[in-house]
């Protein structure tokens, strides 16, 4: 199943997603393109707002780009691996079977699964400015990113024989 399909299958059926996207087994390689991936959209999503702001106050836009490039797809990423960790460890002393690659996931795939929230927040940001638009629509994309997050957190923290399997019916 491709990554766009699975991303809008997430907005009715996250659990299932998810379950289905660690039915592939353990894949480091896959956790951390889904990370660069969600992170790569952010900062596209950024360029409108950064576009407004550098003819607004006559700044250099590669200069504000290159910042945000830099903060995105190298510095958040190794954030989200320690907000992970630290998540993981504080599910394993509460006596959960999550492993460290399951709460890696349930985040990475938080994140792009809202991601096109963080897109329409920029293009608002971009076109309408500041103000009550787009802090309504980026309050939107941080609690959709909470929401995906905590239920991808519970569906693996769950006891291994409470989770169901996936079947091939909802793959």
């Amino acid at each position: 199943m491709g990554v766009v399909t699975d991303i809008v299958r997430s907005y009715r059926a996250p659990r299932v997603v998810l379950r289905h996207r660690l039915g592939a087994g353990e894949n480091e390689g896959g956790a951390l393109v889904t990370l660069i991936l969600a992170c790569g959209l952010i900062f596209v999503a950024q360029w409108p707002r950064l576009s407004r702001l550098a003819f607004e106050t006559g700044r250099e836009v590669q200069m504000l780009m290159g910042a945000t490039l830099l903060s995105w797809l190298f510095i958040m990423p190794l954030i989200f691996y320690i907000l992970a960790g630290v998540i993981g460890l504080a599910l394993r002393l509460t006596g959960s079977a999550a492993t460290g690659y399951e709460t890696r996931l349930a985040l990475f795939w938080g994140l792009l699964c809202a991601a096109p929230l963080w897109l329409l927040w920029g293009l608002t940001a971009g076109f309408v400015g500041p103000g009550p638009t787009t802090s309504l629509v980026g309050a939107l994309a941080l609690l959709v990113l909470i929401l995906f997050w905590g239920i991808n957190l519970s569906e693996v923290a769950r006891p291994a024989a409470a989770k169901p399997e996936v079947s091939k019916k909802e793959t």
